[in-house]
């Protein structure tokens, strides 16, 4: 098969999206469309999408599911460990690129920074950052369950041959977000307001 032909760059119709480089949200009628044909000609297949806020381009496929899509999880304020924000952007950002066995690995080693970044020490094992972290009350009572199936979901991406669903890693994202919303932002914003 010969090169595949994406018409030049233009004027589209206007679609609504959320960039996955910046997160804005975008009603751009600028890229390229490629059509049924290799040669580029016949009825739309693909299109390419610029940001006009930060110009990076978003492929849609044909059924419309976008490349890279918008990261998911909130932006969390306040985290003052640079490995922590780091790894808890890179979960993000592999969530948004369907690589959701990535997402959940992400998660579980985040456990670990947070323990470290909270006092812990580095070269324990998995289990005894988790235990830190209950034990100092960095957990919710009520959260348990969830990071020991972050734990549980980390350890089958690991240690099996297993690929991570769409759904696993949105859930383990969400209870991360939340998780670093309690030890990171809140007392950070907490600081703020008392003298």
């Amino acid at each position: 098969m010969g090169l595949l032909k994406w018409r030049q760059v233009g004027n589209l119709n206007s679609f609504k999206y959320i960039c996955g480089y910046c997160g804005n949200p975008v009603a751009s009628n600028v890229g390229y469309v490629r059509g049924y044909h290799p040669d580029g000609s016949g009825s739309d297949m693909c299109h390419i999408y610029i940001c006009h806020h930060c110009f990076g381009p978003s492929y849609f496929d044909e059924s419309w599911k976008q490349t890279p899509g918008p990261r998911p999880g909130e932006e969390v304020s306040g985290i003052n460990d640079s490995g922590v924000q780091s790894l808890y952007n890179e979960a993000r950002d592999s969530y948004s690129k369907n690589a959701f066995t990535a997402t959940v690995l992400c998660c579980r080693k985040l456990l670990m920074h947070i323990a470290v970044s909270k006092g812990d020490s580095p070269g324990k094992q998995f289990i005894e950052y988790v235990e830190y972290l209950a034990n100092k009350n960095y957990i919710p009572p009520d959260a348990k369950d969830w990071v020991d199936h972050i734990r549980t979901k980390g350890n089958e991406a690991n240690h099996e041959i297993v690929i991570m669903s769409e759904e696993e890693a949105k859930d383990l994202l969400a209870f991360i977000s939340m998780l670093l919303k309690l030890i990171y932002e809140f007392p950070n914003k907490m600081r703020a307001i008392k003298p």
